[in-house]
């Protein structure tokens, strides 16, 4: 199984943060469904992705599926990222089901399937404040 390499605030997979929405498009095609969400984000599903924008365009979230997630040298299957994240972050908190890892910039729901949601660096501040 290929682990899906993240970047923390700069890239998930091959998606960037700096992506704008027609960039997106241009890249994938039309989503799936397009949606706003309670948080006042735009929502492009493309089934094995969701990514979230600001109306202004700005990227704010990115959810993929990750059996396993790769975080420089260290490949860790879902099933762990919990504990190490736990381990590794000093700074993570639970908001809502999610934990979330400001040192790795990310939200996931550790009994869930194997989704998890990479955020932009100013997105940590909002979900704190859930």
């Amino acid at each position: 199984m290929t682990a899906l390499r993240l970047e923390p605030f700069t890239a998930f997979g091959e998606l960037p943060f700096s992506l704008t929405v027609e960039a997106l498009v241009a890249r994938l095609g039309p989503p799936n469904r397009c949606s706003r969400n309670n948080v006042e984000l735009n929502a492009y599903d493309y089934g094995h992705c969701v990514l979230r924008f600001q109306d202004n365009g700005r990227l704010e979230e990115i959810t993929r599926r990750a059996p396993v997630l790769q975080l420089e040298s260290i490949a860790i299957p879902f099933s762990a990222l919990a504990s190490f994240v736990l381990a590794q972050d000093t700074e993570v908190f639970e908001r809502a089901g999610f934990l979330i890892s400001p040192a790795y910039g990310i939200a996931f729901v550790p009994g869930e399937p194997d989704w998890v949601t990479a955020l932009a660096r100013h997105c940590i501040p909002t979900w704190r404040a859930l």
